[in-house]
């Protein structure tokens, strides 16, 4: 079995700084995980970073804490692994998301079609007041 390599992870306030601080987190991630191609690297970002900000720009609370974003990122020798949490967050759809893009005319809902082409499998969990996206990437080279 392959072991991790490295793992990296947020968890604050859903505010827009907190994208920042994943950013951030994600660059450090990059440092230990050089082997990563560039390619794998950026989209792989791009998705982890969507699907923060998405949080960030539509979570509702269930009550009146705030919602948290939790970012948990690990990089395996074949596999880079994102859980991305809205905590607090009321149920983000009443019937599961359609896949693919939205119409022209539609003017939300680009975010989950972009992440589901960055990443080989986005898997979505609820449980209780809790939101997880799993996005996973299988990574073109080994460490």
């Amino acid at each position: 079995m392959t072991e991790m390599v490295a793992r990296r992870g947020y968890r604050g306030e859903s505010v827009p700084e907190a994208i920042e601080a994943v950013h951030t987190e994600l660059d450090s991630l990059w440092e230990d995980a050089d082997f990563v191609p560039e390619m794998d690297r950026m989209t792989f970002t791009t998705a982890v970073i969507e699907a923060a900000s998405n949080i960030v720009q539509h979570a509702e609370p269930v009550a009146e804490a705030p919602v948290e974003l939790g970012v948990d990122i690990s990089v395996w020798s074949t596999r880079l692994v994102a859980r991305v949490t809205a905590f607090n967050a009321k149920e983000p759809f009443a019937s599961p998301p359609e896949t693919g893009l939205p119409d022209d005319d539609s003017e939300s809902g680009r975010g989950l079609a972009l992440i589901e082409a960055l990443v080989t499998t986005v898997t979505f969990e609820r449980q209780d007041a809790t939101n997880t996206w799993i996005l996973t990437r299988n990574s073109t080279s080994a460490a």
